[in-house]
């Protein structure tokens, strides 16, 4: 038979979980329309109660994402240019009525490789806490999504958090989408980009991830490498020209074509690298 929960605390949750089996509910952004016309079925664990899990906090060593937080919240929230990559993301999750609802962790659970929260969480060297009834764990964001649709999180776990090192929220940082229109679309291919410049305006360090061009979306160590030392201008783009893109691995679909998306993935990165070193002294504005 059937079961139907909606806890009012995270202890509450862990507990079933520890329990049974269960389909988890948040936002509902991507379970109803992945549910269709069909009749519910299964254990159903809406976490929609969990406020504890909402909010952004800022600690001695993290910035803390609760896993409820919403794009919107996000957007609205005050945070560093380094996060400016997150918050153009998070423009581009669907409809603002789906910002509204849609929750940053169930962005990365649904593990699409076309999820656009990614490759900004990614450059950001995020992490994901893991917390069940017989304690918590703390995984890289690169850890966790391990393909097409498959994460890392056990039946019995809950995604509580996404944690961002303090040390990678510095310098600025860009994401670049493109798709078949502006708004409202799956990605052929995004890339975000985050910098820190030197003080004679050379790059200090940069990282880089380009998403839905491979199952999971991929950092670019190489080009991150030979960016350091490089003045924003002619000597980025002829590292970007030159980057081995071996680490993507893009397929054909009704979106584009493998060979398309290899060759729009250097362009939106460049785009990325260049609004990322734009000088703007302002981050991202809800």
């Amino acid at each position: 038979m059937s079961r139907y929960a909606k806890p009012t605390s995270l202890d509450e949750a862990l507990t079933l979980l520890g329990d049974a089996s269960w389909r988890m509910l948040a936002g509902g952004t991507d379970f109803y329309p992945a549910q269709g016309t069909r009749p519910l079925t299964g254990n159903i664990l809406d976490l929609n109660g969990l406020d504890a899990l909402r909010g952004i906090a800022d600690t001695a060593s993290h910035v803390v994402i609760g896993a409820r937080t919403t794009w919107t919240e996000l957007l609205r929230h005050p945070l560093p240019p380094a996060f400016d990559a997150l918050k153009q993301a998070a423009r581009e999750v669907g409809s603002v009525q789906i910002q509204n609802m849609a929750s940053i962790a169930g962005n990365l659970c649904n593990a699409s490789p076309a999820a656009d929260g990614v490759p900004p969480l990614i450059v950001l060297d995020a992490e994901v806490e893991l917390r069940s009834i017989r304690g918590s764990r703390v995984l890289p964001l690169g850890d966790f999504i391990l393909g097409n649709r498959k994460t890392a999180l056990l039946s019995n776990e809950l995604v509580t958090a996404i944690r961002v090192p303090k040390n990678s929220t510095h310098g600025t940082s860009a994401f670049v989408k493109l798709g078949a229109r502006r708004y409202l679309v799956i990605s052929i291919a995004m890339a975000a980009a985050r910098i820190e410049l030197a003080g004679d305006g050379s790059i200090a360090s940069a990282a880089i991830a380009v998403g839905s061009c491979s199952a999971v979306a991929q950092r670019l160590a190489g080009l991150e490498a030979a960016l350091v030392g490089q003045k924003p201008g002619p000597d980025i783009e002829r590292a970007v020209a030159e980057a081995d893109l071996a680490a993507l691995t893009p397929i054909d679909d009704v979106r584009g074509t493998a060979e398309y998306r290899r060759a729009a993935a250097r362009e939106i990165v460049l785009r990325a690298l260049a609004q990322a070193s734009a000088p703007s002294g302002q981050s991202v504005a809800a």
